[in-house]
């Protein structure tokens, strides 16, 4: 007779949509366990926090986290996240998605997030593939790796996340993989306590889409890979183009600077144009976002 074991993180997990769609192999879920250990420490109000995804297998966590999730239309995660954080500021807002969602169909909303410095924080798992959908080639496809959709190897320029996501304004950077997990969970610590645009890549394997066709092996050799073939360098973007499909990582904590939220600037706007009774109500407000 056998015995189903509680899990720790069960009362974070909503157990009735398991099992899940991931194959055997994907880093996706250790990335949201990563995800809801990071939420555990910094014991935050759970009814104060949300999550968003927009479509694809990373979207898939907003279905499975005990917590007021929205799992909305594929690239529009964070117009959705926009509107949560603009109607109610002090709630903690995570979107946590897929290369494709977040730099294909969602870049624009993506980089004028990041200009804008909403106080988000954007969690992508970089697994270089439209996954969910056929394996495609993505926004983060290395150059000359192979995919359903280029079969003779991309021979388009990829996008470094980091780069474009500090260049955009992000005020939190950092790159880990899903190997290195303990730096992942106090990464996604620091960026959900940051305030203004934070940015946390995660590099994951998709065994069915990417490697087997690319033959790199399977997912324990991609971990092995990712332990061998990673360097931490702190404080400074990654000067690449992309990432290669043999080459080194770059991880670390690259950006982690101050500048005004949305919020604080769209109060301090408004305040110097209002009048009694409402600038005193504003200067409450940028008090109360500010701690």
């Amino acid at each position: 007779m056998s015995e189903t074991l509680a899990h720790p993180l069960d009362y974070l997990l909503r157990t009735d949509r398991f099992p899940h769609i991931w194959c055997s192999g994907c880093g996706i879920g250790i990335a949201m366990k990563s995800l809801l250990l990071a939420l555990e420490n910094l014991k935050l109000p759970l009814d104060q926090v949300a999550v968003v995804s927009g479509i694809g297998c990373s979207a898939r966590v907003a279905s499975y986290v005990k917590l007021d999730a929205f799992h909305t239309t594929h690239g529009r995660a964070i117009p959705f996240a926009t509107g949560l954080k603009l109607a109610n500021p002090r709630l903690t807002v995570i979107v946590f998605t897929g290369d494709g969602d977040l730099a294909a169909i969602g870049g624009n909303h993506f980089i004028h997030a990041a200009r804008r410095n909403l106080d988000l924080t954007v969690v992508c798992v970089n697994n270089f593939i439209y996954g969910m959908t056929g394996g495609q080639m993505g926004p983060t496809t290395p150059l000359a790796a192979k995919s359903s959709t280029s079969p003779y190897g991309n021979f388009e320029y990829p996008f470094n996340l980091p780069r474009l996501a500090a260049a955009s304004g992000a005020v939190y950077v950092a790159r880990w993989t899903v190997f290195h997990v303990r730096r992942l969970i106090t990464a996604l610590e620091e960026a959900v306590m940051k305030p203004g645009f934070s940015f946390v890549e995660v590099i994951s394997p998709c065994p069915t889409g990417y490697l087997r066709r690319n033959r790199l092996g399977d997912a324990l050799e991609m971990m092995k890979y990712f332990k061998t073939h990673s360097k931490i360098v702190h404080g400074t973007l990654p000067d690449e183009d992309g990432l290669d499909v043999r080459g080194e990582i770059i991880l670390g904590k690259f950006v982690d600077r101050e500048r005004p939220t949305y919020h604080q600037m769209m109060r301090r706007q408004l305040a110097a144009f209002m009048v009694e009774p409402y600038v005193e109500k504003v200067h409450d407000e940028i008090e109360a976002v500010e701690g």
